[in-house]
């Protein structure tokens, strides 16, 4: 059972306007996406701070909320306690990255990519069984 809702991952990753794998992307994978847009746009935005550009570090943290968002809002919340506490450390994950573009915060954002990587890796793990009935 996910604790995800696919349709509205799908959903968040389209409206994100990140087109190229969706397609043909299992549920599985777009949540997959989900994470690698978000890890992605936070070490940018971490490169925008220590050089200044803090007008590009706005934009990139704004896109990773954003993504966060997405993940949050595609949860399943009848799947129970781990959608439950998924949710509560995306909204975590949401106040620290606003903390952590309200003080230019490099480290925050390092924490917060700690913690989806960690996320992900679970979420990795079980693509084996996620995707097992299709191809």
């Amino acid at each position: 059972m996910s604790n995800y809702n696919p349709q509205e991952a799908l959903k968040q990753y389209r409206r994100l306007g990140i087109e190229s794998e969706v397609s043909n992307a299992s549920p599985h994978r777009l949540i997959q996406l989900l994470f690698e847009g978000a890890l992605s746009r936070l070490a940018i935005a971490q490169a925008a701070i220590e050089r200044g550009d803090l007008a590009a570090k706005g934009e990139l943290i704004g896109k990773a909320i954003s993504i966060v968002g997405g993940l949050r809002a595609s949860l399943d919340m009848s799947a129970g306690e781990i959608s439950e506490r998924l949710d509560q450390l995306y909204e975590y994950v949401n106040f620290k990255l606003l903390e952590a573009s309200s003080q230019n915060d490099v480290e925050k954002i390092n924490e917060v990519i700690q913690l989806l990587k960690t996320v992900k890796s679970g979420w990795d793990e079980i693509a084996p069984q996620a995707t097992s009935g299709s191809s």
